[in-house]
């Protein structure tokens, strides 16, 4: 999967919605256009029927990992970044199957990330006056809670962690931030970004200067979501467990410096 960017697309039992003919436009746009490679986490109706049906009509453009199992999405999105990465991709990243992020609005973000030269890129979804961002209130109002956990926890003023739109430049601090599974199923963007910016005691690690967050002009709430009000519950738990990992971590630096490790996200 060389190429200059390639995007995971996590699907766990898509059929019934996954638009397969605008994942084929987007990959066979243009010369330049995102690799895309998708990641049945073990769905079980037709999804990888659909999934190996696209990788025949665009082959080199549209490939499959197919998991045994289900796993969740944060498995299926680390085994797919892992995977585009030992493929040689310069940039990474992922977007949701249900296309809430448009694959135009998709492409303009990797414009973007080229243009801007830096090491992450976030779509977030900002309600502004000319923007096209539809979701549900109940959603909103708990995503804004969940992002003030979000920003406690990294210690960066984000606005949205869990939009499922990021672009990543291949670097050794992601190469090792993927190296392990994440502890939360649903707010593993969150540690991510934690792993990348504390790093793995070697000096490999982001500068929090080289994230930018892009308001999108569409988004739009697709029904059919996986993410209950249960699972948002859970996530921000595992934020709590995730912020003390991350405490763990920054304090556990000043002692690599003397020499000291201490591996904290396990």
């Amino acid at each position: 999967m060389n190429g200059r960017c390639t995007l995971v697309v996590p699907c766990y039992n898509e059929a019934s919605r996954l638009d397969a003919e605008a994942f084929l436009a987007f990959a066979d746009s243009r010369e330049g256009a995102p690799a895309l490679l998708f990641v049945d986490d073990g769905s079980r109706d037709d999804t990888r029927m659909i999934l190996a049906g696209l990788c025949s009509r665009s082959p080199g453009r549209i490939s499959l990992v197919a998991l045994d199992r289900n796993q969740g999405k944060a498995e299926a999105v680390r085994t797919g970044l892992r995977a585009a990465l030992a493929g040689g991709a310069s940039v990474v990243g992922y977007m949701d199957a249900d296309l809430s992020t448009s694959t135009p609005e998709m492409q303009r973000l990797i414009e973007l990330y080229h243009a801007s030269g830096m090491e992450v890129l976030m779509g977030a979804r900002v309600s502004l006056l000319g923007r096209e961002v539809r979701r549900q209130p109940a959603r909103h109002y708990l995503g804004r809670i969940f992002a003030s956990a979000a920003s406690w926890a990294l210690k960066l003023p984000v606005y949205d962690t869990q939009c499922g739109a990021k672009l990543f430049k291949s670097t050794p601090a992601l190469e090792s931030a993927l190296q392990r599974p994440f502890l939360s199923s649903w707010a593993f963007d969150v540690e991510l970004l934690g792993r990348l910016l504390v790093g793995d005691g070697s000096g490999n690690r982001l500068a929090p200067d080289r994230i930018l967050e892009e308001p999108l002009r569409a988004w739009r709430h697709k029904p059919g979501s996986k993410l209950s009000a249960w699972h948002m519950l859970r996530a921000g738990l595992d934020m709590v467990r995730i912020a003390r990992v991350m405490a763990r971590e920054r304090h556990a630096s000043v002692k690599r410096g003397a020499g000291v490790s201490s591996p904290a996200w396990h």
